[in-house]
């Protein structure tokens, strides 16, 4: 209410003034020929989603079936498409975000002591995973070129993943959160470091 002066904003309004609007394009079909890599990036994106669901061993034939039945692929192009997924479902540090116990799409609303104090962020990560130990949480970007490390990522991605972990860590005192992006266009899952995310935020709330 405007008498406490609490209000809702989305993560990344953190940013301030004109970063805080701004966004990498989306990758254009036009600039794409036959649509092929803009295509490719939500099929990758549609096994992300789904496959995590199914037992391990049942994957493959699922990938295999969902992607036979896309259009105007060679069989290399499926080929890579599914060794691609299969290998971030299997990512050595980020597998469980895609095991039993996570989730995905997840809503968070709340504030944080790392985040400005009369402010209730709300926001949505893509998938996220409570272990004994940590919180891991990704969001997905699709359609959007992938950079080649983190720092040239945009910084209001990076923003937004310091103000999903400010308000995970609230909810869970003590246990680490790790915080990554993952590029559906070249299936690249990105850890954030907490450094990179301090930085951006710091400057953010200055």
């Amino acid at each position: 209410s405007e008498q406490s002066g609490v209000r809702g904003v989305a993560p990344s309004s953190f940013l301030g003034g004109e970063e805080a609007d701004f966004e990498p394009p989306v990758l254009s079909p036009l600039a794409d020929p036959g649509a092929h890599r803009f295509r490719r990036g939500d099929v990758i994106h549609k096994l992300l989603q789904t496959l995590p669901d199914l037992a391990r061993e049942r994957r493959r034939e699922a990938a295999e079936r969902f992607v036979a039945a896309q259009p105007d692929f060679s069989d290399a192009d499926r080929q890579v498409m599914i060794e691609e997924t299969l290998g971030i479902l299997d990512h050595p540090d980020f597998a469980p975000l895609f095991g039993p116990g996570s989730r995905a799409e997840v809503s968070l609303v709340g504030r944080a002591p790392d985040l400005p104090g009369n402010v209730i962020v709300r926001g949505q990560v893509d998938r996220l995973v409570v272990t004994d130990s940590e919180v891991l949480i990704v969001d997905y970007k699709t359609n959007r070129p992938p950079p080649e490390d983190v720092a040239a990522v945009a910084k209001v991605y990076i923003g937004q993943l310091a103000t999903y972990r400010a308000l995970l860590r609230a909810v869970h005192p003590g246990k680490t959160v790790r915080c990554a992006l993952l590029w559906t266009d070249a299936a690249r899952l990105m850890e954030v470091a907490d450094e990179v995310m301090d930085a951006v935020l710091d400057g953010a709330t200055a």
